[in-house]
């Protein structure tokens, strides 16, 4: 290699070196958050609680048998498992973007066996015939001067921590669908106890009109009546079996079970709605894993505008060979038979048609669209949390007036039967009265189901549990 060669190998390398990475700087994109949420009157501030566990957010309401399931989520859930395939994808296309920064080194051992090309067309058989060995060692490395593979690593940087997030995402969806199916579970066997004991006082009710009407005190339209009223009651008893045993599949589902292989026992025991401190609603665009996903994606569409933009510039490629050359193995690896080479090499598109414009527009068209879609998601976690504390506001106020509501009515129940024993009314008064009472008791527990729903959309909304720090 000549003095002038070797000089501008030099040079170009410290130009690769000093490279800069063209395309704009990304910047997180901003967004409007307000001071505090508008249904946060009388909510009680979160406070750190590092004593507490973090993440756990189901140990709120005070289950066992839910945090046992919740803990199984994350092992067999096949959602999450499909998330967390993805994230490795992620990563491995982040480590090929960065093998970019190294050389690429290949070898090789050939044998061919050939006739040269004849001196005259009269004399072919004079054309030698014979053997080329070789064995050769090659690398190349491009250098990184206008910053395309930086730009690439950094798009696939940010693509992987979105595909975290997203890993994130996924199990706190599972983890707050199954508390939420958990949780009907329990409503739904509340209700069916109420209707068991409905049930059994329908039947009591039942023998006494039968025993008046044996008397000659009452007709047979009380007894008719009667019997109406209890079968009522058995049939929307048997009914609650269908949404229980969906109930039960859809969390079998969801901790990586066949429903043939899944059962919970009957347990009335329901769950009180726990208390949520709220944060700061900036605090969202930390702890909500889907808002960490857009912004990432914002960030890696803003790296492959750096990409698109690095193409209308030469590739600057230095490469190298040795090896051995000879025809025969025997004297391969010899030193007359040594060759080498190395030099740069720049490479630049001339004409393309506006391909590389059109990519540079399409990476800013994409950009734009990632921009956009990570402040509708800020929006729309915002919205999210107001909607479910504005339904639990409305939700405790509603269960305060149906408690109510059942009290009265279990009272009416009473007077209506009084009544009836004493002759003054007929039995239509206790069948409505009794009809109103299990219409109030089931009101208020769908109530309290959907109050326990709420809550656990408000703790998926605010990003899982206010004591963590994180999305866990």
């Amino acid at each position: 290699m000549t003095l002038k060669t070797g000089n501008l190998f030099l040079t170009l390398s410290f130009l690769a070196l000093a490279g800069c990475a063209v395309g704009p700087d990304y910047r997180r994109p901003q967004v409007e958050t307000p001071a505090a949420y508008k249904e946060a009157q009388g909510w009680k501030k979160a406070e750190p609680q590092d004593q507490a566990p973090r993440g756990a957010w189901w140990e709120m309401y005070g289950d066992p048998q839910l945090n046992a399931l919740e803990q199984q989520v994350a092992l067999s859930n096949q959602n999450i498992r499909i998330a967390e395939a993805q994230y490795r994808q992620a990563l491995a296309l982040l480590g090929a973007a960065r093998a970019g920064y190294f050389p690429t080194l290949s070898a090789g051992l050939a044998a061919n066996r050939g006739q040269a090309a004849a001196a005259s067309a009269t004399n072919l058989s004079a054309a030698p015939v014979g053997n080329t060995d070789r064995l050769s060692l090659s690398a190349s490395w491009e250098a990184d001067v206008w910053g395309r593979i930086g730009r690439g690593v950094e798009s696939n940087q940010a693509s992987a921590e979105a595909s975290a997030a997203d890993l994130q995402a996924a199990l706190l969806s599972a983890q707050a669908t199954l508390a939420q199916s958990y949780l009907q579970l329990r409503v739904n066997d509340t209700e069916q106890q109420l209707l068991e004991r409905t049930v059994a006082a329908y039947e009591k009710a039942l023998q006494i009109t039968v025993n008046r009407y044996q008397a000659g005190v009452a007709g047979r339209l009380d007894v008719a009546q009667a019997e109406t009223q209890l079968k009522s009651a058995q049939a929307q008893a048997i009914d609650l079996g269908v949404q229980r045993t969906q109930l039960e599949h859809a969390i079998a589902l969801l901790v990586g079970k066949a429903p043939a292989e899944f059962n919970l026992e009957a347990n009335g025991r329901l769950a009180s709605v726990p208390d949520i401190p709220l944060g700061v609603p900036s605090e969202l665009l930390e702890r909500r894993p889907d808002i960490a996903a857009a912004e990432r994606r914002a960030a890696a569409a803003n790296a492959r505008i750096g990409v698109a933009q690095a193409a209308f510039f030469p590739a600057l490629t230095l490469a190298g060979s040795a090896g051995y050359q000879a025809s025969g193995f025997a004297s391969l690896i010899a030193l007359p038979n040594r060759f080498w080479s190395l030099g740069p090499a720049l490479a630049a598109t001339l004409f393309d048609g506006g391909a590389r414009s059109a990519q540079k527009e399409q990476a800013i068209a994409a950009f734009d669209s990632s921009v956009a879609t990570y402040r509708q998601t800020v929006l729309a976690g915002f919205q999210e949390v107001e909607d479910n504390l504005s339904a639990l506001r409305i939700l405790a106020e509603e269960a305060r007036v149906q408690q109510a509501a059942a009290k009265s009515a279990a009272e009416s129940v009473t007077l209506a039967n009084n009544q009836y024993l004493a002759g003054t009314v007929s039995y239509l008064n206790v069948v409505s009265a009794q009809a109103a009472s299990l219409g109030a008791d089931k009101s208020a527990l769908d109530i309290a189901g959907r109050r326990l729903v709420a809550s656990v959309t408000l703790l998926k909304a605010l990003g899982g549990d206010w004591r963590s720090g994180n999305a866990k």
